[in-house]
C-alpha cells in the first residue's frame, strides 16, 4: 500500500475516479496452524467475504440471498442500473428492501448476469442439434465439483484450475470477474491456493480476496484430506483510488498485531453443502473500521 501510493503510476480509470496503480505484485501467506491473512490494521468483516464466497459456490447470480444476510457488497451494481434505467433516485436501503420483499422485482434488477458462481458451477456447454446446429445444455460444466475430484485423484496434475473468464459471457456480466483464476497445487500432503486477480482494489477488496482464497483453500484440502498449504496471491492492476486518501493514511500509521486463525467446525458431505455456521475466526482483535467509497 504504501509503495503503491507513493511510487504509482497515477491513471484515469473505467469508474472516473481515478487511481495510482502498480502491474504485477505477488504475496503469499502460510495457512499451516489455521492461520489466516486477515488485516489487523483495521476490521474486516470476514463473515460478509464468507456468505460471499458461499454465495459463490452456490452458484447464484442474484444479489437477494446476499441482502437477505446483512450482505451489501453487490448492490451498488444492480442499484445503479436500476437508476440509470428508471431515472429514479431510490436510496440503497429502499432498494435492498424492494430486493428482499418482491420476488418479481430482485428477478428483474437484482441479477448480475453470469458472473463467478454460473461459471464456477455452471460454465455453458452446447449439444449438436443436427444440421450444424447446438443448444444450450440444461446442465453446464461444473468446475468447481471437477476439480475436488481432480484433486483426490490425480494430485500431481498440473490442470487443477477454475476461472470466471468467459469471454463469451463477460458482456452480460454486471462487473467481468476480477479474482478471475484460482490455481492449486498438492505437495507433501499440502494443498496450497493461487489467485490470479486482473484487477485489485488494495483498499477496499483485497482483504475480502485473499480470505475468500484462504477459506476456499482451507475447505478443499478438508474434503480431500489434504493439510493446508499456502495462499498465494497475484495481482495484475493492483491499485489504490484516488479518493481513498483517508483510508490508506490512516491505516498506514497503525501497526500490525495479533496472529487470527480460521476454524472450520465441521465436515460436510459436499464442498457445496458448507453452511456459515461451520467457519469461526478466533483470535482477532482488529482496530477500528475505516470506511472509503466504492468506485463502481
Amino acid at each position: 500500500m504504501r509503495h503503491i501510493w507513493t511510487h504509482g503510476d497515477e491513471r484515469i480509470d473505467r469508474t472516473g475516479v481515478g487511481t495510482r496503480s502498480i502491474f504485477g505484485a505477488t504475496m503469499r501467506f502460510s495457512l499451516a496452524d489455521d492461520a489466516v491473512p486477515l488485516l489487523t490494521t483495521k476490521r474486516v468483516y470476514w463473515k460478509a467475504a464468507a456468505r460471499e464466497m458461499l454465495w459463490f459456490l452456490s452458484g447464484d447470480t442474484n444479489i437477494r440471498p446476499l441482502v437477505a444476510q446483512g450482505v451489501h457488497i453487490w448492490t451498488d451494481w444492480p442499484l445503479a442500473t436500476y437508476r440509470q434505467a428508471t431515472g429514479e433516485d431510490i436510496d440503497r436501503d429502499t432498494f435492498e428492501a424492494r430486493i428482499i420483499a418482491e420476488p418479481d422485482f430482485a428477478a428483474q434488477w437484482g441479477d448480475l448476469g453470469p458472473v463467478y458462481g454460473a461459471q464456477w458451477t455452471n460454465w455453458p456447454r452446447y449439444e449438436p442439434t443436427g444440421d450444424g446446429l447446438f443448444r444450450r445444455a440444461a446442465q453446464g460444466h461444473n468446475q468447481i465439483a471437477d476439480l475436488v475430484d481432480a484433486i483426490r485423484t490425480n494430485p500431481g496434475s498440473r490442470r487443477l484450475l477454475f476461472t470466471g473468464w468467459n469471454v463469451a459471457d463477460l458482456a452480460g456480466m454486471a462487473l467481468p470477474p476480477c479474482h478471475m483464476t484460482y490455481q492449486f497445487h498438492v505437495s507433501d500432503g499440502r494443498l496450497s491456493g493461487l489467485l490470479f486477480q486482473r484487477s485489485c482494489d488494495l483498499g477496499l477488496g483485497f482483504a475480502f480476496n485473499i480470505f475468500g482464497l484462504s477459506m476456499l483453500t482451507r475447505m478443499l484440502a478438508q474434503q480431500c484430506d489434504l493439510a493446508p498449504g499456502e495462499a498465494i496471491w497475484s495481482g495484475g492492476d493492483v491499485h489504490l483510488y484516488l479518493n481513498h486518501a483517508d483510508l490508506v493514511e490512516s491505516q498506514l500509521d497503525r501497526t500490525p498485531s495479533g496472529a487470527p486463525k480460521l476454524i472450520l467446525r465441521r465436515r460436510p458431505d459436499s464442498i457445496f453443502a458448507y453452511d456459515i455456521a461451520d467457519f469461526d475466526v478466533v483470535d482477532y482483535a482488529p482496530q477500528a473500521p475505516i470506511s472509503a467509497p466504492v468506485a463502481v
